[in-house]
């Protein structure tokens, strides 16, 4: 890795379908997200991009949609998801970098990153990229780690925390696992050419002891009519957000879809033979820079140049 480029957090070999989501006990967290999702995402539309899609978890959650592209860093969080989802026309999965995503511009009509960009060291970076690969007054619907939750405020009002959660800067509360304040957020967003359409604030009851106590159907009740007390006010572990991207650019013409992520240069479209099969491998040669990039079992590999 160049010293330009962002440090990653890699889930790469990681059980974290199964080791946080299965056995973890977050299904009030999943059923309220899912929640949260389905009122802010379009119902329909061409394609939709998934950033930081992991194994898949909220893939079928895009059922109106004509194609979803996944795209993860690790490789193995993508077979997880090509295990589940099966290969198909439908599905794209792509290995890369979410900093420097191998997509022409103007590409999606719809992008999704949920759970994902609490890892990301450069924020703004990653939404000005998100921005690139849509279409103009596309939709994109964002999670992110709330650092004004009511938790935080009150760990830091009886000080045991050091860092206070009304300030504006990300706090990095572990190595590449960071909180961001709301404010900060609309204006990186803003800055980015989106402007806000909806706030959500999610996972209210997200405390081991309520989870263990109530009833997991009513915790989820009862945070889907909090969810709205976003517009006004987040309080909440996690803030979902739906924005409009702005109407600069145009929207990518038919028979554009990849591009070399070192130079740009085009590599035209997913070919039908690598997304309904198994075991095959081949590879996309760059024209500009001579570049190769492997595309192995349905999956296109955009890391390392082969």
């Amino acid at each position: 890795m160049s010293e330009a480029r962002q440090p990653i957090c890699d889930y790469e070999g990681s059980t974290y379908q199964q080791s946080f989501w299965q056995e973890g006990k977050r299904e009030y967290e999943d059923r309220v997200e899912a929640i949260a999702l389905k009122r802010l995402l379009p119902h329909q539309g061409g394609r939709l991009l998934d950033v930081g899609a992991g194994a898949g978890r909220n893939t079928p959650r895009y059922t109106g949609f004509k194609q979803v592209v996944l795209l993860d860093y690790s490789r193995t969080q993508l077979e997880q998801a090509r295990d589940r989802l099966g290969v198909s026309p439908h599905y794209v999965y792509v290995e890369a970098d979410a900093y420097r995503m191998p997509f022409v511009d103007g590409l999606f009509d719809t992008a999704t990153m949920i759970r994902t960009i609490h890892h990301m060291a450069d924020a703004p970076a990653a939404l000005r990229e998100v921005r690139r690969v849509l279409a103009p007054k596309a939709a994109f619907v964002l999670e992110f780690a709330n650092k004004q939750n009511l938790k935080a405020a009150a760990r830091w009002a009886t000080r045991r925390q050091k860092w206070s959660p009304l300030s504006p800067e990300p706090v990095e509360f572990a190595e590449l696992n960071f909180d961001f304040h709301p404010r900060t957020m609309w204006k990186w967003l803003s800055q980015a050419g989106f402007g806000v359409e909806r706030k959500l604030a999610v996972s209210h009851f997200r405390l081991g002891l309520l989870k263990k106590t109530v009833p997991t159907g009513l915790l989820v009740w009862l945070d889907s009519w909090i969810q709205w007390t976003g517009e006004w006010w987040q309080l909440s572990p996690s803030v979902f957000v739906r924005v409009k991207a702005d109407a600069s650019g145009l929207p990518a013409a038919p028979g554009r879809f990849f591009k070399c992520p070192e130079c740009g240069g085009e590599l035209g479209t997913p070919r039908a033979e690598a997304l309904a099969s198994r075991g095959a491998s081949e590879e996309l040669l760059c024209p500009q820079c001579g570049r190769r990039w492997a595309v192995r079992d349905g999956i296109y590999d955009f890391k390392e140049p082969v």
